[in-house]
């Protein structure tokens, strides 16, 4: 049984804004049939009426067609595998880069339990754990954005 809150009609606000045909959300309107059979499907019609529209008034272009035996110059992934592309890219050892590649996950699935001795959720009661984090994210930050620059200069990031 669901606890609903009685609405005060006493009070003046609530009984002025009754009057109106407002305030009723104030003590607890059901979803059904109100929000799930009236407003959502304007909002999900009005959702791909927006989408419709956009589409036909601004249409994505379609390309040059694809040729299988011209490879270009530098074939990159979508960034968000900037990083594990340049540990793939360059690491001497095929299989060292993999592992290394396969080591991200590993890492991000033990940072949690580095410092789990704590019930608090803030970041700053968690120094190992938020260390951790802001070291992987800089490394990150700097892998990807070596990935997106010639190899001579990825590792440097082009600074030097």
């Amino acid at each position: 049984m669901a606890i609903t809150k009685k609405p005060e009609l006493s009070n003046p606000i609530l009984r002025a804004k009754l009057a109106k045909g407002m305030g009723h959300n104030y003590y607890g309107e059901p979803a059904w049939p109100n929000d799930l059979l009236y407003i959502s499907p304007v909002v999900i019609s009005g959702t791909i009426a927006c989408t419709v529209g956009l589409a036909v008034l601004e249409p994505s272009m379609i390309g040059e067609p694809a040729n299988p035996f011209a490879t270009p110059l530098e074939i990159l992934p979508e960034w968000y595998f900037f990083p594990v592309f340049q540990i793939l890219r360059t690491v001497p050892n095929k299989l060292l880069g993999v592992l290394l590649m396969a080591a991200v996950p590993v890492g991000l699935l033990t940072v949690p339990s580095l410092e789990n001795v704590n019930k608090f959720q803030n970041p700053f009661r968690r120094p190992v754990a938020t260390t951790v984090f802001s070291i992987g994210t800089v490394i990150a930050l700097w892998l990807g954005i070596g990935a997106a620059l010639p190899i001579d200069k990825s590792l440097t990031s082009g600074l030097f």
